[in-house]
């Protein structure tokens, strides 16, 4: 492959990765708008049913038709779905307690996760700068979350929980990416996302469990209720942005080489900072802002040594080889 192809394919990658990070802000802000006002298995069962429809109406017939659902891995596209669902919930429970622009920084030490669990499950050889740079992460996501101080909120442990999650679902990825195509892999999780949120509807759905007044246990607890008609755009809006960021980032990762992709991801940070300010008028304090720049840096000094690492074991003869 030469090198104006490798180029060209990077920044058709990297386009898309910026159209999913939109998504996904986009989808993070409407979640938190809605987060006083339902339940979030609710939003969630509402989100996958516009995405399934929206997905099998416009997406399926160009990618293959009825064919793109046959699969020969069920169990690990139900673990892969199940891994996408508790993270959602998870990141979504606390945006309903806490400021975006935090929730979003705590998320991104899923690349630091990523990394650890690279060693721990693919054998994976890490050095010490890059330990060095993970460590440099948890620290940031220590300046933010504030354990044992009167500031300390325990649903700053969800975007954590979160990330843990994400990182396993990368893992999973890696495993399948090679037979399974990215719009198999998005129908089966856009349909895990239904069936989860239907059962837990159904446990949770009355409301019995409502009250404590904390944000995240309400989002959670709170009983179905029926949308006003003035809430329909933001409902689909949920549903089609989901359904296409998940597309997105997929073909990102597809098209383009992960080095180059991945700090576009972190356009994310900003985005989640604007909204707070203009949406929410919420405003990253000192503190905030340090534990933001210890998490961002450290990940994309991560992305830059994993792209020194590649060039050096590509032959230079060979070196645009894909």
């Amino acid at each position: 492959m030469t090198s104006a192809t490798v180029q060209r394919s990077n920044l058709i990658g990297a386009a898309y990765a910026l159209a999913a990070v939109m998504c996904f802000s986009i989808n993070d802000v409407g979640i938190k708008f809605l987060s006083d006002a339902y339940a979030l298995h609710q939003v969630v069962f509402i989100r996958a049913l516009v995405g399934l429809t929206a997905f099998t109406c416009f997406i399926m017939p160009f990618a293959g038709g009825p064919r793109l659902l046959r699969t020969r891995r069920p169990v690990v596209h139900l673990i892969r779905g199940l891994c996408v669902v508790s993270a959602n919930m998870c990141l979504f429970l606390g945006l309903a307690a806490l400021p975006i622009a935090d929730a979003t920084a705590i998320f991104f030490v899923s690349p630091l996760v990523i990394t650890v669990f690279s060693v721990i499950f693919l054998k994976e050889i890490v050095g010490p700068r890059r330990w060095a740079a993970i460590a440099v992460g948890f620290v940031g996501v220590l300046v933010i979350v504030k354990p044992g101080t009167s500031a300390f909120q325990l649903a700053s442990l969800l975007p954590i929980v979160a990330a843990f999650l994400y990182a396993t679902l990368h893992m999973l990825t890696r495993k399948i990416g090679r037979t399974e195509s990215a719009p198999t892999m998005a129908f089966y999780i856009q349909l895990t996302f239904l069936i989860a949120s239907t059962m837990i509807g159904q446990g949770l759905g009355d409301g019995r469990f409502a009250g404590s007044g904390h944000p995240s246990l309400e989002f959670l607890f709170r009983a179905w209720v029926w949308p006003p008609v003035g809430d329909y755009p933001i409902l689909a809006m949920l549903g089609i942005s989901g359904m296409l960021g998940g597309l997105f980032i997929s073909q990102a990762y597809r098209l383009s080489e992960a080095a180059f992709a991945a700090p576009f991801e972190y356009v994310a940070m900003p985005m989640a900072i604007m909204w707070g300010v203009t949406v929410f008028g919420t405003w990253p304090d000192a503190t905030a802002w340090i534990g933001i720049a210890l998490i961002v840096g450290s990940g994309l000094y991560l992305v830059w040594r994993e792209s020194v690492k590649d060039a050096r074991l590509t032959p230079k003869t060979n070196r645009y080889r894909r």
